[in-house]
């Protein structure tokens, strides 16, 4: 029998990167997996390839959105596994940071996060059973120079899990956290163009001054992060509450 059978579960940012990885292991797991982002065009794609079986197309900072999205879910199938994903990286020096750069990263990391917990929680107590998952980073453990709000909003995101944990842990919830570090995702590559551009390093180099930060050299696989998040949702994780797990080769 599947690990997962007859489970539920959301993935914010589901279509792309991590987000993709998880809901393709939590599909293969047995769970019915639906997506929420705002790529409309690569939920389908999803779909259409059997990563997940339905598809939402939401912004994870819309408060009101999210709760409606949420609902309408929740009236076909109730939910017991949440997987906030969805998230986004700026970079700039901290002294060219304005306010409105620090509150998009808390948006879309922190109170999308926020918006989707409260969103299944009611559901999940009543029932004695949920599993929150949110990704997190390394950024969330310690600090990285030019990405002064992403971390400030992944540090509140480790915040608010462990104190959720504490309130949730009685109701048969557990609330954990997983921290990548460098991952092969576009929003890496993302990083990448932009040490290009800024130091007019090859793309070697650039990824050289990434890795480095792992311990074995690489850049984390998006399927590694879904390996620790697939075990957390499982029944041999049940007493693991309030816990950032950090997949980053030892970096932290």
């Amino acid at each position: 029998m599947a690990a997962l059978a007859s489970r539920h579960a959301i993935v914010t940012g589901g279509a792309r990167g991590i987000g993709r990885a998880i809901a393709a292991r939590l599909t293969r797991d047995g769970a019915s997996v639906t997506i929420l982002g705002r790529n409309a065009d690569a939920q389908e794609r999803a779909i259409a390839e059997g990563i997940a079986h339905h598809a939402v197309p939401v912004d994870v900072t819309d408060e009101t959105a999210v709760s409606q999205a949420f609902a309408e879910i929740a009236a076909r199938a109730p939910i017991d596994i949440l997987v906030a994903n969805a998230g986004a990286a700026e970079s700039a020096p901290f002294g060219r940071c304005d306010a409105a750069l620090f509150q998009r990263m808390l948006d879309v990391n922190l109170f999308g996060t926020v918006h989707a917990a409260q969103a299944v929680l009611p559901g999940m107590t009543q029932r004695g059973f949920g599993r929150i998952v949110a990704i997190a980073s390394t950024a969330g453990q310690k600090g990285y120079p030019y990405v002064a709000a992403y971390c400030a909003a992944k540090h509140a995101v480790v915040g608010l899990v462990r104190s959720l944990a504490q309130e949730t842990a009685r109701n048969g919830i557990t609330v954990n956290a997983v921290c990548p570090g460098f991952t092969d995702t576009d929003i890496v590559g993302d990083s990448l163009k932009r040490i290009m551009e800024t130091t007019g390093r090859d793309r070697d180099a650039a990824l050289a001054s990434l890795v480095r930060h792992n311990p074995q050299g690489r850049l984390v696989q998006p399927e590694e992060v879904a390996d620790a998040v697939a075990w957390l949702c499982g029944a041999s994780a049940a007493a693991v509450t309030g816990q950032t797990i950090t997949v980053a080769g030892g970096e932290v």
